[in-house]
């Protein structure tokens, strides 16, 4: 798995190159996705981590996936993610972890993602794009989903569909550690300012 230092700059080469690609400059960057304009030169500089909420409005202010921002190496049409190059973007204070695979950008923004949460701890999650949809398959354990104000029970095994455009939330109820595979898919948007990112 990549450091934080080669994510961190990563995300300063990607979106020093998305934003001078658009010729936007960094107050239009800051007015689009509601970053801060001294975080924007952080994150240029390579001089922070952003959180996933971060990225989340980078990503949609530049109309792309959290995986092309946080791309370590150019595109191909064959892209074999190596356990090494996996780029972990949440971790839960009992070593809960998010981990992005692999991601594209075509018609549709699509992300694989990876989570793992120890018992007891939970991510939540804003609502999404609209038309944004998310598969869960349970490797282990169960996942309580909560979307809006539903409550829904996956037991390992199972999975589950459902439109992520509503506030949700993965919870590990149990004692045991909850393992996901998560598949985000998100329809084109015509103009990224009005984008509201997965994550």
């Amino acid at each position: 798995m990549p450091d934080a230092d080669q994510v961190a700059a990563a995300i300063a080469r990607n979106a020093r190159d998305l934003r001078s690609g658009r010729g936007w400059t960094l107050d239009q960057l800051a007015g689009r996705s509601g970053v801060s304009k001294g975080m924007l030169v952080q994150i240029e500089q390579a001089r922070t981590n952003p959180s996933i909420a971060t990225l989340c409005r980078l990503a949609d202010a530049f109309g792309v996936t959290l995986a092309q921002l946080v791309e370590l190496a150019d595109g191909a049409s064959v892209r074999v993610v190596e356990p090494a190059e996996v780029v972990r973007l949440w971790t839960g204070a009992e070593g809960s972890t998010g981990d992005l695979l692999v991601g594209t950008d075509r018609s549709e923004h699509v992300e694989l993602w990876r989570w793992h949460l120890a018992a007891g701890d939970r991510h939540d999650s804003e609502g999404h794009a609209e038309g944004t949809r998310e598969l869960i398959s349970v490797q282990a354990g169960t996942l309580t989903l909560e979307v809006g104000d539903e409550v829904h029970q996956v037991p390992p095994g199972g999975a589950v569909m459902f439109d992520a455009d509503r506030p949700h939330s993965y919870i590990n109820a149990h004692k045991r550690a909850l393992e996901v595979v998560l598949v985000v898919i998100q329809p084109p948007v015509l103009d990224p300012s009005t984008a509201s990112h997965p994550g």
